[in-house]
């Protein structure tokens, strides 16, 4: 990896822990005001105005990832998706930094968390997300590697089709108790057997994806 691109890394995973610990600070206070006795499930569900500016909230977390990469790179749209990739990782893994420096809290990784409001709660343990953040980072670093080295990103049509397909069931997963949350009760059992199955695949195509990229010419 090049020093320009170490140098653009660690700007770019600054500015992803700084956004972590503002996500973190901002729950800190909301837990302060609707969880005082701990945060725990079932919920207390907020609702109306607060919960809408939650999920703008979130909405604007996102697109700062996103513009985070644009500014990455003004050209390689691959160095841009490998960008977002990696802050999104950095960044989902440091606000459960902060918030166990902040609140010690989460005191296990397997304890269950509100991990996104958009477009339905996702509900989870905390090892889930990181597992997923892990990978996401892997994936980001092994792109720059790749371009560093002036590889094509070898991917295919049917790589796209397993990792967005394995994507999307993977929300469903998350967002399947959504109903049971929002009525205050308690989530089902996580289901890891259908997570390691829906995280595997991709990581499988992507290690194929890069061996590919390595071998072109």
């Amino acid at each position: 990896m090049t020093a320009d691109t170490r140098r653009r890394l660690f700007w770019l995973s600054l500015l992803a822990i700084a956004m972590a610990q503002l996500e973190a600070a901002v729950v800190v206070y909301l837990r302060k005001v609707y969880y005082p006795d701990g945060f725990e499930f079932p919920l207390v569900i907020i609702r109306d105005r607060i919960a809408a500016i939650e999920i703008g909230r979130e909405a604007a977390t996102v697109v700062m990832l996103f513009a985070l990469a644009k500014l990455y790179s003004a050209r390689d749209r691959w160095r841009q998706y490998a960008a977002f990739l990696w802050a999104f990782g950095i960044w989902d893994i440091f606000y459960y930094v902060w918030l166990w420096i902040m609140l010690r809290w989460p005191s296990s990784l397997l304890d269950w968390d509100v991990l996104f409001l958009i477009p339905l709660p996702w509900v989870g343990p905390v090892l889930a997300p990181v597992l997923i953040a892990v990978v996401m980072m892997a994936a980001g670093w092994a792109i720059l590697l790749l371009r560093d080295a002036d590889r094509a990103v070898a991917v295919k049509k049917a790589d796209w089709v397993v990792t967005v397909g394995c994507a999307v069931a993977l929300i469903a997963l998350f967002a399947a108790d959504a109903g049971s949350v929002l009525e205050g009760r308690m989530p089902h059992p996580f289901r890891w057997p259908l997570f390691a199955l829906f995280l595997i695949p991709p990581m499988f195509v992507a290690a194929r994806a890069f061996q590919r990229s390595r071998e072109c010419r």
